[in-house]
């Protein structure tokens, strides 16, 4: 996920800034101006972001010749859900921006998905050819599954009704292991998995006909670990203080807002207010852990 960010935080904003109103608006037709500024834009943040990557962080990676990697069992799966989750909103920020641009839905959708896809299968051969990792046959299902999940919604019901959300609280794991879990916030919001949840709203007043519940309003499922520390291990010993921690898998139940629902009736709100659909807002929840029900009055 965090060597994905990048890109959509480019492609998020770039068409965002300095705006008048009707430029949000959607064109009738085809607007060749905005099609290239699209693909322009697509472009130089893929090519941009690939060739920060290969000089940042992957400068200093030991090389080797190309292998696979099975990594399908670290960390209880959390950074597969991390590149189901970028997948999807990749691809929906592209075909976004492509209907934007004048072009037809359906083929706004399967560009977004091409690149979504693309991208993620580019980042996957540098980890291809360093030591340390190796092409990973599980992320690439799971950026397929991520990307198809939007394709599918889209070519369905023309809506987006099941929505992938992210959140994250600092937790205490990161100063035992802050080489692996990270030293700063940042670093750990990136790195540190205890912290992170993955979520999968959904509004039922899209899917009931005749009710009455708003469809801005979301239930949300969710998924998390706790005191994981180790990738490929079941527990770790911290050696300073003697306790041993044993990972737990977490799964919450919570509210929501669609924002893209909420009743706005300008184009420029409407556009900002969708982004907000990366993030899943603070809600009481409940969590089960270890066979344990508890709750959280606002969980993050």
């Amino acid at each position: 996920m965090y060597r994905l960010l990048f890109l959509m935080i480019i492609l998020s904003f770039h068409f965002s800034i300095g705006a008048q109103p009707s430029f949000f608006a959607k064109p009738d037709s085809v607007n060749k101006g905005r099609l290239i500024g699209v693909t322009t834009g697509v472009s130089a943040a893929w090519g941009g972001s690939i060739l920060g990557l290969s000089q940042v962080w992957y400068e200093d990676v030991e090389k080797t010749k190309w292998h696979t990697f099975d990594d399908s069992r670290n960390w209880l799966q959390m950074d597969k859900v991390g590149h189901f989750y970028t997948a999807h909103k990749i691809n929906q920020l592209t075909s976004d921006l492509y209907i934007w641009s004048g072009l037809e839905r359906k083929k706004s959708v399967l560009i977004g998905t091409g690149i979504s896809l693309g991208y993620q299968t580019t980042l996957e051969m540098f980890d291809a050819y360093s030591l340390e990792w190796g092409f990973s046959w599980s992320d690439m299902a799971a950026n397929a599954l991520g990307a198809v999940s939007y394709m599918s919604q889209q070519l369905i019901w023309e809506e987006e009704r099941i929505i992938p959300k992210f959140s994250y609280h600092p937790t205490k794991f990161a100063e035992i292991r802050p080489t692996v879990l990270g030293s700063t916030f940042a670093e750990s919001l990136l790195k540190d998995y205890n912290g992170q949840t993955y979520w999968l709203s959904f509004s039922p007043g899209t899917f009931l006909k005749r009710s009455k519940i708003p469809k801005w309003a979301c239930i949300s499922f969710g998924y998390s670990v706790n005191q994981k520390l180790v990738g490929s291990a079941s527990s770790y010993t911290d050696l300073n203080s003697g306790k041993t921690y044993i990972e737990q898998r977490e799964y919450l139940l919570s509210f929501d807002i669609d924002f893209s629902r909420l009743p706005a009736k300008k184009p420029w709100l409407k556009t900002l207010l969708k982004q907000f659909n990366y993030l899943k807002l603070p809600f009481p929840s409940l969590i089960l852990r270890d066979g344990k029900l508890t709750g959280n009055l606002l969980y993050f």
